[in-house]
C-alpha cells in the first residue's frame, strides 16, 4: 500500500492501493479496452469491513487487481459489505455483480437508474436501440451501419447487469466512523449519483467530474429529454457545496473541485456557441453540426474517431443543439425523420 505522496510520482492508473484519506483508498481496475485505461474504486475501512465506492468491470484482470489490493488491508473481497455505484455503466457496476453472486455484498445504485436496469436487465432487448435509432434521426444512417456489438457497446449489455438490493435516493448513509451524503447529479447518465464526506471533506464524484476530461452526456440505455442541461444544473449545485478534496472515477485525485467544476461550465459554454456558429454557417442536422466540430484535445475531425466516440460525439453535438433551442437560440423541427436545426428566419433544407 501507498501513501499519497508515493502515489504522486506514478501514473494514476498504476495498479495498486493509495491511501487518499484516513481510512479511505483509491484502488485503479485496468480497462485493457477502453481509452479511459482504467478506473478508480474507493475502499472505505468502516470497522471491521469494507465499502467500496463502484466496483469496476466484470472483468478477471480487474478482479486479480482488486484482489490483490484488497489484500494489502488484510482483507478479501467477502470482507466488502457494500458496493455504492454512482452510476449504471459497465466499469462501475459489472464487477459488483459478480461478486455479489459468490458472496452475497449487497448493492445500491441511484434511484434514477431504474428505467435504465429495467431496460438493461431485459434478457431479449437491444441495449442501443435508442441510441442507434436518435444516431438515424441525427442524420447518421452511415455511422449505423458500422456500429456493431463490441467490448464498448456491450457497455450495457443485459447478461452484466442484476438489479441492486437498494435505490438510492437524495439521503445521508450512515458508516460506522463517517457519513456520506448521497446527491443526485443526473446528465452523464440520468441516476448519476456522488457521495459526499462532509466532515472529511471528500467529494467521491464518479464521473461527474473529472480532472481532465469532460465526461460524456447521456449514454446509456434510454434516451432522455435534456441531459445537457441536467449535467450543467447538476454541476452547478455541486458547486455550492464546500469545497473538498475530488475523488474522481478517472484520473488522480487532487485539492479543491470548484476549479475543476468552474472549466467544465466553460467548456459547455464555449461548445455551445461553437455549435451556434456550425448552424450559422449552414451545418444543420446534428452529424452535419458534428462533422464541423472538432474533437479530443487533439482537435480531430468526426471521422478520425472511432465509431463508438462517433456515436458520443454526435449523440453529445444533439444534446447542445438541443440545449441551444431550449434557450431560444435555435429552432429545431423534423423533416423527413431527420433532426433540423436553424437559426431564426431561416428554412430547414429538406433531406
Amino acid at each position: 500500500m501507498l501513501s499519497l505522496q508515493e502515489s504522486e510520482d506514478l501514473s494514476w492508473d498504476a495498479p495498486g492501493c493509495f491511501q487518499v484519506a484516513p481510512d479511505v483508498y483509491r484502488i485503479p481496475l485496468p480497462l485493457p479496452h477502453d481509452g479511459l485505461r482504467a478506473v478508480n474504486v474507493y475502499a472505505i475501512v468502516d470497522g471491521d469491513r469494507l465499502v467500496l465506492i463502484d466496483s469496476g468491470q466484470q472483468l478477471v484482470v480487474a478482479r486479480s487487481a482488486l484482489e490483490l489490493a484488497l489484500r494489502s488491508l488484510n482483507a478479501s473481497l467477502g470482507d466488502i459489505s457494500t458496493f455504492f455505484v454512482t452510476h449504471i455503466h459497465r466499469d462501475h457496476y459489472t464487477q459488483a455483480v459478480a461478486v455479489r453472486r459468490e458472496f452475497g455484498n449487497r448493492i445500491y445504485l441511484g434511484d434514477g437508474e431504474r428505467e435504465s436496469m429495467n431496460h438493461a436487465s431485459h434478457p431479449t432487448g437491444n441495449p442501443l436501440h435508442d441510441q442507434l435509432v436518435e444516431l438515424e434521426r441525427c442524420g447518421a444512417n452511415a455511422l449505423v451501419a458500422n456500429i456493431k456489438p463490441s467490448s464498448d457497446t456491450e457497455d450495457i449489455a443485459g447478461s452484466l447487469y442484476e438489479e441492486p438490493d437498494g435505490w438510492l435516493r437524495e439521503e445521508t448513509i450512515e458508516l460506522a466512523n463517517r457519513q456520506l451524503r448521497v446527491i443526485a447529479t443526473p446528465g452523464h447518465t440520468r441516476g448519476h449519483v456522488i457521495f459526499y464526506d462532509d466532515s472529511n471533506r471528500l467529494l467521491f464524484a464518479g464521473d461527474h467530474v473529472l480532472p481532465h476530461i469532460t465526461p460524456s452526456i447521456g449514454f446509456e440505455p434510454l434516451v432522455y429529454p435534456d441531459p445537457l442541461g441536467n449535467y450543467l444544473r447538476s454541476l452547478r449545485r455541486v458547486r455550492h457545496l464546500p469545497d473538498a478534496y475530488l475523488l474522481p472515477a478517472h484520473g488522480m485525485p487532487g485539492p479543491g473541485f470548484y476549479r475543476r467544476v468552474d472549466e467544465l461550465l466553460a467548456h459547455h459554454d464555449e461548445r455551445l456557441g461553437a455549435t451556434e456558429a456550425a448552424v450559422n454557417g449552414g451545418a444543420s442536422s446534428p452529424y452535419e453540426v458534428a462533422s464541423v466540430l472538432r474533437w479530443t484535445r487533439r482537435r480531430r475531425h468526426l471521422v478520425e474517431l472511432d465509431p463508438f466516440n462517433q456515436m458520443l460525439a454526435v449523440m453529445e453535438t444533439k444534446y447542445h443543439l438541443e440545449l441551444l433551442a431550449i434557450q431560444g437560440r435555435l429552432l429545431q423541427s423534423l423533416v423527413a425523420g431527420t433532426y433540423q436545426f436553424k437559426v431564426a428566419g431561416q428554412t430547414p433544407q429538406r433531406t
